[in-house]
Parts: structure tokens; C-alpha cells; sequence
């Protein structure tokens, strides 16, 4: 098992990954929602969506190899990651005037 990286490791740079791209998806799809006239709420619903459609292919790895440590650090990861954008994202779009 020398091979594997820690799981700590995988869940950080998961959950970094995800913060990163679910955080500047967020923030450009309000600044063209509110160019466009979209609602939100909408797009808060979208993005949720998309959370849980980016977490999902780790679930099969997670019920079929439940001894590896990869998958439940990496689904653990990206949920938190997704979890934490999608909180701090309208934050920050709203203090740059797009909500």
C-alpha cells in the first residue's frame, strides 16, 4: 500500500478542485443571469444539480471497492468542496453586484 497517496491528500486536492471550479461557475453564471434576466433561484437550483451529477460517479467506486481509500475520500472531497463554494459563491457575487 506504499504506492497510494494519504487520504487526506486526495480528499484536499478534491475539495479544491471543486471549490475552485463550482466557485467561478457560480460567480459567472450570475453575472450572465443577471445580463439575461434569469432568476437566481434558478440558477442556484442548476448548480446544485450539477453538485450532485459531479459527486455521482464516485458513488459505484465507493460500493464496489469499499476496502480502497480513494473513493470515500474522493466523494468526501468533492461534496465538501461543492458544499463550501456553493455557500461562499452567492456571498461573493453579491458583494460584486450580480444578485
Amino acid at each position: 500500500m506504499s504506492d497510494w497517496l494519504p487520504d487526506y491528500l486526495i480528499r484536499e486536492q478534491t475539495a479544491v478542485g471543486a471549490l475552485v471550479a463550482f466557485g467561478l461557475l457560480r460567480i459567472i453564471a450570475a453575472a450572465v443571469a443577471r445580463t439575461q434576466g434569469w432568476r437566481i433561484a434558478t440558477v442556484e437550483r442548476v448548480f446544485i444539480g450539477l453538485a450532485a451529477l459531479y459527486c455521482l460517479p464516485q458513488v459505484p467506486g465507493l460500493f464496489m471497492h469499499p476496502h480502497v481509500p480513494y473513493a470515500l475520500a474522493a466523494i468526501e472531497g468533492k461534496a465538501a468542496g461543492c458544499a463550501i463554494a456553493l455557500f461562499c459563491a452567492p456571498i461573493l457575487s453579491h458583494r460584486l453586484g450580480y444578485e
